[in-house]
C-alpha cells in the first residue's frame, strides 16, 4: 500500500459550536464572523419565542409556533432541542448535514444545554465557551438590553453561574470583554485555522 502524500492532505469540514452564557454576546460575534466573507456555513436555529426588534426571519432566527416546533420534534427532524427560558430551541438535521456535505466549515449558536448535545452526537465538534470579563460586565449587558425585569435578571445571571460549571466540557474559552469584540473575534478565527492544521484532523460524522 503506498503511502499518502503529505503535500495534499484531505480537507474536513469543521462542526464549530459557539456557545456561552445569554448576554455574553453570541450573536454579535457570529455576525461580525459573517462580516469576514470567509466560507463558513451559519446554521439558523429554529425557535419559539417573540421575535426581538430588528430580528430578521430566516437570518437570525426561523420563528414558528410552539405546535409547529412540537411537530418537528415528533418528525425526528432535530439534531438537538431544548426549553430555554421557557421556550424551545433547535437545529434541523439537514441544514447540518447539507453543510457538512459540501464541504464548508459550520458554526452553530448554541445554549450550553445544546452543546451538550452535540457534544454526544458529535465528539469530534469544535465546542467554544464564550463568556464576559466577569459577572458584573454580564449583568449589564443584559440590562443593556433592556428586556429583562429583575426577576428574569436574577433568573439569568443563576443560570449563567450554573452554565460555567460545563466549561471544563468545552475545548476552548474564548473572553469577549466589553469594547474588545475584535479580539474575540480573532481568538475565534485562529481557532479554526489551528483546527485546520491539526495532523489528526477531526472527521465529524452525523
Amino acid at each position: 500500500m503506498s503511502e499518502p502524500d503529505p503535500y495534499r492532505r484531505p480537507h474536513y469540514p469543521l462542526l464549530v459550536v459557539v456557545s456561552g452564557p445569554s448576554g455574553v454576546g453570541k450573536d454579535t460575534l457570529l455576525a461580525r464572523l459573517k462580516e469576514s466573507s470567509l466560507p463558513f456555513h451559519f446554521v439558523v436555529t429554529t425557535n419559539t419565542r417573540a421575535r426581538r426588534p430588528g430580528e430578521v426571519e430566516g437570518r437570525d432566527y426561523h420563528f414558528v409556533s410552539r405546535d409547529e416546533f412540537v411537530a418537528m420534534i415528533e418528525r425526528e427532524e432535530l439534531l438537538e432541542y431544548a426549553v430555554v427560558y421557557g421556550d424551545y430551541k433547535g437545529v434541523r438535521k439537514q441544514q447540518v448535514r447539507e453543510a457538512l456535505a459540501s464541504g464548508q466549515d459550520v458554526i452553530m449558536r448554541l445554549d450550553v444545554q445544546g452543546a451538550m448535545t452535540i457534544r454526544r452526537l458529535a465528539p469530534e465538534a469544535v465546542l467554544i465557551f464564550l463568556m464576559a470579563g466577569d459577572e458584573q460586565e454580564l449583568a449589564e449587558r443584559l440590562r443593556a438590553r433592556r428586556t429583562e425585569t429583575p426577576d428574569s435578571l436574577t433568573t439569568r445571571l443563576e443560570t449563567a453561574r450554573d452554565e460555567l460549571k460545563y466549561l471544563p466540557e468545552f475545548d476552548y474559552v474564548v473572553v469577549n470583554r466589553a469594547h474588545a469584540l475584535d479580539d474575540a473575534v480573532a481568538a475565534v478565527l485562529g481557532i479554526i485555522r489551528a483546527e485546520h492544521s491539526r495532523v489528526h484532523p477531526r472527521k465529524v460524522s452525523l
